[in-house]
């Protein structure tokens, strides 16, 4: 039988990818809420330096759990989909998948596209199985876009954890674009993933992972960070309660003054839909729900915050965290 081994959280947004020395000249292009906090260089290098540690320790976990497949969740940027057929959840079931890969940071040469191998078996069995308790993914045998690739939600973890060398199974969940799945439906896809993998009749050691968040709404006018909130959901991840994580999000009411997530809401821009939101946070704020299903999957179980690093030039609550599970 399958064996589930450890689930991962991480950011995966450009700044997490950056050593912070440019950090302020971006901020100076965006309209931050005029009380976010200013880093100044010596602050930002330091915090691309904790960035960089906690890749490597959650780079390090999966290398000791030694996954043969990690199934991440993630959120399709109009890279895969676009508004012409946009799924709320969809799997891809292909052999592999190529994509862009992301610099480091660290300087050196590297290719602009990397190549990893998907998993049929464990994919065709995650659509089906989800099919039969309740949910109906769509599927993709191949990329929908070539060209551009599988979305960074996917690609992002898939260099971080296993530098394209684990098998990933992609479960796409419409986490950015209004209107999108609650925390709690969320929530129930990763409990649906749980038992998926305890009734697999395979001989495979596999991983989840949660990609994307913390608290972002990137580029909107009067943009804040929410630290509270990310801390919030990290105290309840901590201790195993990913149901309180999802009843937390969807609880959250955005105020009034907080014009970053009422364009979100109410205006239609280049990245959202110009359709109302089911409640909770909007914008890049709802790839936390990417590890509120990651966290169901091994929900009861303790976990490790590995490090929260609030970026005020994007603004970006930056997050990493893992569960071990004994085997």
């Amino acid at each position: 039988m399958a064996r589930l081994v450890g689930a991962y959280y991480m950011s995966h947004a450009n700044w997490a990818y950056r050593p912070g020395d440019d950090w302020n000249e971006t901020r100076a292009g965006r309209q931050h809420r005029s009380d976010v906090p200013f880093d100044d260089l010596s602050t930002n290098r330091q915090k691309g330096a904790q960035i960089r540690e906690a890749r490597h320790v959650l780079s390090t976990e999966v290398e000791r759990a030694a996954p043969d497949v990690l199934v991440v969740f993630g959120d399709d940027q109009q890279e895969s989909f676009d508004f012409n057929n946009f799924p709320a959840l969809s799997v891809y079931t292909g052999a592999q998948f190529e994509g862009r890969r992301i610099d480091d940071g660290e300087g050196g040469e590297q290719p602009k596209r990397a190549t990893n191998a998907g998993h049929p078996e464990v994919a065709v069995a995650m659509l089906t199985g989800l099919m039969r308790k309740g949910f109906d993914p769509a599927f993709s045998l191949d990329l929908p876009n070539p060209e551009r690739g599988m979305c960074h939600a996917v690609m992002r973890p898939a260099q971080t954890l296993g530098d394209f060398t684990i098998p990933v199974v992609p479960v796409l969940v419409n986490h950015y674009f209004a209107p999108q799945p609650t925390a709690m439906r969320s929530y129930q896809l990763g409990r649906a993933v749980a038992e998926i993998i305890a009734e697999l009749p395979l001989d495979l050691r596999i991983a989840v992972c949660g990609s994307g968040g913390m608290w972002h709404t990137p580029e909107a006018p009067g943009a804040w960070l929410n630290e509270e909130f990310d801390r919030t959901l990290l105290d309840l991840l901590k201790v195993g309660n990913a149901r309180g994580m999802a009843e937390y999000f969807d609880g959250y009411h955005v105020p009034e003054d907080d014009s970053s997530q009422l364009q979100y809401l109410t205006q239609r821009s280049r990245n959202v839909t110009g359709m109302p939101g089911f409640g909770g946070p909007q914008g890049g704020t709802r790839e936390s729900c990417s590890w509120i299903a990651a966290a169901a999957v091994v929900e009861g179980r303790s976990s490790a915050i590995v490090d929260y690093v609030p970026v005020y030039a994007s603004p970006l609550g930056v997050g990493f965290a893992y569960t071990r599970v004994a085997d």
